[in-house]
């Protein structure tokens, strides 16, 4: 979406203060990737955790690939929500939200 992609680039990292920890588990492209690595080699973040990026699957040649055997970078597939406790919950809320349905106590409605 571009109206949200890279949100998060060099002159964002350059305003930093601290040295925060970077995690992305929303959606690739918010992230400038070549800018954070930047940012990671400079010192400006200290660490990064990535559940999705811009290029999926990615290439060796991708920045953050570049990097990810870094102890301070861990970038997983984005499956995190496919584990059995993330889709046991999800069970769990769909069927107390048909339960409350029923019961004349919707929940999460729109209106």
């Amino acid at each position: 979406m571009p109206a949200t992609r890279n949100l998060l680039a060099g002159v964002e990292f350059r305003k930093m203060k601290r040295q925060p920890l970077i995690v992305n588990t929303a959606r690739g492209g918010l992230v400038d990737e070549v800018d954070l690595v930047a940012a990671l080699d400079d010192g400006k973040v200290s660490g990064i955790g990535f559940d999705v990026l811009t290029t999926e699957p990615p290439s060796h040649e991708h920045p953050l690939m570049k990097v990810a055997d870094r102890p301070n970078v861990i970038i997983t597939p984005h499956v995190a929500w496919a584990s059995f406790e993330a889709q046991t919950e999800c069970w769990r809320q769909t069927v107390d939200h048909v339960n409350a349905f029923f019961e004349g106590q919707a929940k999460n409605m729109v209106t």
